[in-house]
């Protein structure tokens, strides 16, 4: 059985699907057998646009598994919370369906990678938050933050919450993009260090150009 990992951010903005895309890039020159999914995706109809992102930084194409709709098993068009665009299209998203997919992508890759959508209170049905399915599922945490401001406090709220469901912290990514004030910049890193010991650094991105990023420090 493959390991699955979660990756949220601090917040929708965060830039999780360039940091997901940037380690299953990694993963795969490691020689490791990845596949990339998303929790739910809202804002699109039919497809996943971050999939699409995974894929073009990968360097890959489609999988069958993206055929399969097991990569993005829940598709909602209006983008929001996964609560509401469910209810605004008369349904609800179906966490089994979600867990299900993810077992199957475990039996036949050695890392998957979830991508979540929003934070980890973004609610899945009225009852039911991300971090709460993450933690039931007992999957490690990769969180996506930066130095934009107001993002250290969503970063401690954030990791403060992964300790208290007991949620495996497997590492923090700091998004260098936009560049943040130098102070900030500087501050910032050696701030979330204090409650996170693995924290990798991704610089703006030029996708003409991808950058070779040591994520060993998330996967050793």
């Amino acid at each position: 059985m493959g390991m699955v990992y979660f990756v949220s951010g601090i917040d929708t903005d965060s830039g999780k699907t360039v940091a997901v895309g940037l380690m299953a890039r990694y993963l795969l020159k490691q020689g490791i057998n990845v596949i990339t999914a998303k929790l739910v995706q809202t804002g699109n109809e039919g497809f996943s646009e971050d999939l699409l992102k995974h894929r073009d930084m990968m360097g890959v194409g489609e999988f069958p598994e993206d055929r399969e709709g097991l990569t993005a098993p829940q598709i909602f068009k209006f983008p929001a919370s996964p609560h509401l665009s469910a209810q605004l299209e008369g349904r609800s998203v179906d966490v089994e369906v979600i867990c299900d997919a993810v077992r199957t992508l475990a039996t036949r890759y050695e890392v998957v990678l979830v991508e979540g959508a929003g934070g980890l209170a973004a609610p899945l049905t009225e009852s039911l938050l991300t971090m709460d399915l993450v933690a039931q599922e007992k999957w490690p945490i990769i969180l996506v933050t930066s130095g934009k401001l107001g993002s250290l406090n969503h970063t401690i709220l954030s990791l403060e919450a992964i300790a208290q469901r007991h949620i495996v912290l497997a590492g923090v990514v700091y998004n260098e993009c936009p560049a943040p004030h130098p102070c900030i910049a500087s501050d910032t890193p050696r701030m979330i260090a204090r409650w996170a010991d693995r924290l990798v650094k991704i610089p703006e991105v030029d996708f003409a150009k991808l950058p070779d990023i040591d994520f060993s420090p998330i996967f050793e």
